[in-house]
């Protein structure tokens, strides 16, 4: 009887530590520091990393902050409503969109200087996305249905993608295939970044109004966030087929995927985040609920040192009126 009752105390111990240590090694986000941005009063949306650098977009400008020092070193300034920044490595190039009158503000990047300005056939550019494999910088029109094709050495428009609805943001599987939320429609549309033809069209419903939109190349899962039906969902990058669908936050624009760590997080507009573990290219658990600030509705993350970068400026009581000269960008470092 005494080994019987010792064996189970051992046992007992042994899952008592292991459940310790399960928790202990369960990412948790917590705020770190707010990188204040002053200048400029207004709306953002898209955040951009390239190296050491965080592109912020913000109405009329776009803030460019050294990681490092996490102070901002440069402005890009005269833009009308910007919308999405992409970068093209390899030409030192990078494109901004401007919502208000359809233009694409190209940028050189290492003096941020404008080197030119391309009007595009459509209506609010809003989503921009380069893809190495077809070498081409893509343009989604949110008001007019369709996506601009650009080819960075020359800028000049090489095609047209009509896909009706409103895209919303994009991501490439570098293999020739881009994947595009459509706010409208309640679907992602895939297209083949060569041939410009539309590929496939996936059905969201019962999901409604699909904003932002992340990829796990290695597993092919798409995920998607919809933003009417507070959702998570997850699909097969190959049939469309839903895997999964959770419960997000309201008010959500962004989501980004983690593939060293396999978390997937929802910026949700009405003040949190939403952080989804991945367990296996089919199966996924919230973790988290992040107290974020009213507003922080768009994310970027650096997949370096797993920091999460969420814009925003303050808003007064009635949760309404931006308070001016209050923007700035949120960091959220993992804790363990």
């Amino acid at each position: 009887m005494r080994i019987s009752l010792t064996c189970a105390f051992c046992v007992i111990i042994l899952l008592f530590i292991g459940q310790t240590q399960s928790a202990a090694q369960t990412p948790n986000y917590q705020f770190l520091m707010k990188i204040s941005l002053p200048t400029g009063d207004g709306k953002w949306d898209y955040m951009k990393i390239e190296g050491d650098r965080l592109f912020v977009s913000h109405t009329d400008r776009v803030h460019i902050i050294n990681l490092s020092t996490e102070q901002q070193i440069g402005e890009i300034n005269g833009l009308k409503g910007v919308h999405g920044i992409a970068i093209v490595k390899a030409l030192s190039k990078g494109y901004i969109t401007n919502g208000t009158d359809n233009s694409i503000t190209v940028f050189d990047l290492k003096t941020f200087s404008v080197l030119k300005t391309i009007t595009v056939e459509g209506k609010k550019a809003d989503a921009v996305l380069y893809d190495p494999f077809s070498n081409r910088v893509f343009v989604f029109n949110n008001g007019s249905g369709n996506a601009i094709a650009l080819d960075p050495i020359t800028d000049a428009v090489v095609g047209n993608i009509e896909m009706g609805g409103a895209p919303e943001f994009a991501v490439t599987n570098g293999k020739g295939s881009i994947f595009n939320n459509n706010e409208d429609s309640h679907e992602v549309i895939e297209f083949d970044s060569k041939t410009l033809t539309v590929r496939n069209r996936f059905a969201l419903l019962p999901n409604e109004v699909p904003t932002g939109l992340a990829i796990d190349p290695k597993n092919n899962r798409l995920f998607s966030v919809c933003r009417k039906s507070k959702t998570l969902v997850v699909l097969d990058a190959a049939n469309g087929k839903i895997i999964a669908t959770l419960p997000i936050g309201g008010g959500v624009d962004g989501v980004i995927y983690d593939p060293k760590t396999h978390l997937i997080v929802t910026s949700n507009g009405e003040g949190n985040a939403t952080i989804v573990q991945q367990n296996g290219a089919d199966n996924y658990t919230v973790i988290q609920t992040l107290k974020t600030s009213q507003g922080q509705k768009t994310i970027v993350f650096d997949e370096k040192n797993h920091q999460l970068f969420l814009s925003s400026a303050n808003y007064s009581e009635d949760g309404k009126t931006l308070l001016p000269s209050t923007f700035g960008v949120s960091i959220y470092s993992m804790m363990k």
